[in-house]
């Protein structure tokens, strides 16, 4: 994976990947006192979905058999049923460990949902539907808008992990030549699993005992979310269970409680009649192949 990884690119795209990586970080520590950097963070998110459509192809190679639709969709359901888990560990482990993070971030949530809630009967009797309708549309959109975007920061992390890969075989090209790669490859990883945990943290001014339960919780789950993408080697696979997941994250907070539980439990169920199907085809396609053994052998 990692000699795909590296392999030669254009000017263009490094230039590419620099800006969607570095030029991220950037935007992100400006936003804390820009709405412009903000928006232009989000421009760049969108933008990002071409910069992954030009690398998502390294994560595999030449020898790889196409996936079925029932094979992708299998992958994508077992991706999103790992995260769920993962997350869930991951947050019971900071709630005891970093109370103060857990606090704070249980009292965020709060008070943006106060924000959020919408009473349609304090608008009166004049309120126009429309309006209200907008009005709705706004308060929900903007959050699932955001959250769809929060998936293409998997392209972040692919680039991330490119571009780490092509700075550690300049340094250690003698290793790299030896063969001895996937240390590399786990050192990117891990590097970019900090980055995300720390760009949590670069929009907004907080006190350290918060800061680092969000830095080490985060990264946790930028961890999983790595190991995902190179256990998929399914960069659009990793992008859906991080969007999916933030939204029904939201929901669960703002609008459908246990929306995430709910989610998951369909998915499991989904999960499992695709892996029946799966193993069905599995013996069908071994049954067959044995009686054509039998016939030329037979011959």
């Amino acid at each position: 994976m990692t000699t795909n990884l590296t392999k030669p690119m254009s000017k263009k795209l490094l230039f590419a990947i620099i800006l969607v990586t570095v030029g991220a970080e950037l935007l992100l520590y400006l936003a804390r006192y820009s709405t412009m950097a903000s928006t232009l963070y989000d421009a760049l998110m969108v933008s990002s979905f071409f910069i992954g459509w030009r690398l998502y192809r390294r994560l595999g190679s030449p020898q790889d058999k196409p996936k079925t639709k029932r094979q992708l969709s299998l992958q994508f359901t077992g991706a999103f049923l790992i995260f769920v888990l993962g997350s869930t560990v991951i947050n019971i482990y900071s709630t005891y460990v970093f109370q103060d993070f857990s606090d704070d971030y249980d009292q965020y949530v709060q008070d943006y949902a106060d924000i959020q809630a919408y009473d349609a009967g304090n608008e009166g009797p004049s309120a126009e539907p429309i309006g209200t309708f907008f009005e709705k549309v706004d308060l929900v959109g903007y959050d699932l808008f955001a959250d769809t975007l929060a998936g293409l920061e998997e392209v972040w992390r692919l680039a991330y992990i490119v571009l780490f890969l092509v700075i550690f075989k300049k340094i250690f090209r003698r290793r790299w030549e030896s063969g001895r790669t996937d240390i590399f490859l786990m050192a990117a990883l891990f590097l970019t699993s900090i980055l995300f945990g720390i760009d949590h943290t670069l929009d907004a001014e907080q006190p350290w005992s918060i800061k680092i339960g969000s830095i080490v919780s985060f990264a946790n789950m930028g961890l999983l979310f790595g190991v995902i993408l190179l256990w998929t080697r399914n960069l659009w696979v990793t992008v859906l269970v991080h969007a999916l997941y933030d939204i029904t994250a939201t929901l669960s907070w703002y609008y459908v409680e246990y929306a995430v539980e709910l989610f998951a439990l369909a998915i499991l169920v989904v999960h499992l009649i695709l892996f029946t199907l799966e193993k069905m085809h599995q013996r069908r396609l071994k049954r067959q192949m044995e009686k054509v053994e039998l016939i030329q052998a037979a011959e």
